[in-house]
């Protein structure tokens, strides 16, 4: 008897739709993984603009948002020293918020033109800061120089601003001194533990009648006008 062998029937068209399906889902993700970002919103930044904040991130040209990485823009941020830390978020319809904290700036040095941050790094600027930055006039004694960072930093921003030069003016008595001319014409001495009285500035000045001199904060608190 003559065995007969059946030939099996290729099923092409279950073939043909898993190809088809693969290679939807391949284009789907390849059109989903190279979706640009939408927007960028950007804050925390005073001296930096919103531009620095986008070419430091990687952004300038509106990438692909799901091919960026949120560690990869913070670790470019964080290489710019005026960047304290970086908080990024991502939400719907593919934006990107940026929330930068900045090292603030206390003052110039004269001598060199260089911005100096409140981790004693120092930086150069290529415009102007938001706020009034005071000059160093001389060189503060590196023993001296953490211990002044750290009052100085306790005087409110508002009267700062009102500080044009900063001298470090030792005496035989004191090592900690400080003389402090104000934009005001009126200068002040001051020793680093005393910093924190410079807060109450504006409420001596009605007191002196409009009358210029030199504020004693280093030992007491008196008022010798200007002869």
């Amino acid at each position: 008897m003559t065995k007969v062998i059946k030939k099996k029937k290729l099923r092409l068209l279950p073939f043909l739709i898993f190809i088809i399906v693969i290679a939807v889902i391949v284009f789907v993700c390849l059109f989903v993984l190279d979706t640009k970002v939408k927007n960028i919103i950007i804050t925390g930044n005073e001296v930096l603009s919103d531009d620095d904040i986008i070419e430091l991130a990687g952004l300038t040209d509106y990438p692909s948002f799901y091919k960026t990485l949120n560690l990869t823009m913070k670790n470019n941020l964080k290489e710019n020293p005026l960047i304290e830390s970086v908080d990024i978020n991502r939400s719907f319809y593919h934006i990107i918020e940026i929330d930068v904290k900045e090292y603030e700036i206390l003052y110039k040095r004269e001598d060199n033109g260089k911005y100096v941050l409140e981790n004693k790094k120092e930086v150069t600027l290529d415009k102007e800061t938001p706020y009034t930055i005071p000059r160093l006039i001389n060189e503060i004694p590196k023993k001296i120089l953490n211990r002044f960072i750290k009052y100085y930093k306790r005087v409110d921003l508002s009267i700062r601003e009102k500080i044009s030069e900063i001298k470090y003016d030792p005496n035989e008595f004191d090592e900690e001194r400080f003389l402090l001319y104000m934009d005001d014409g009126n200068s002040v001495y001051i020793t680093i533990t005393k910093f924190e009285r410079l807060n109450y500035y504006n409420e001596v000045l009605p007191q002196l009648d409009g009358k210029k001199g030199y504020l004693y904060l280093d030992s007491g608190n008196h008022f010798q006008i200007m002869q």
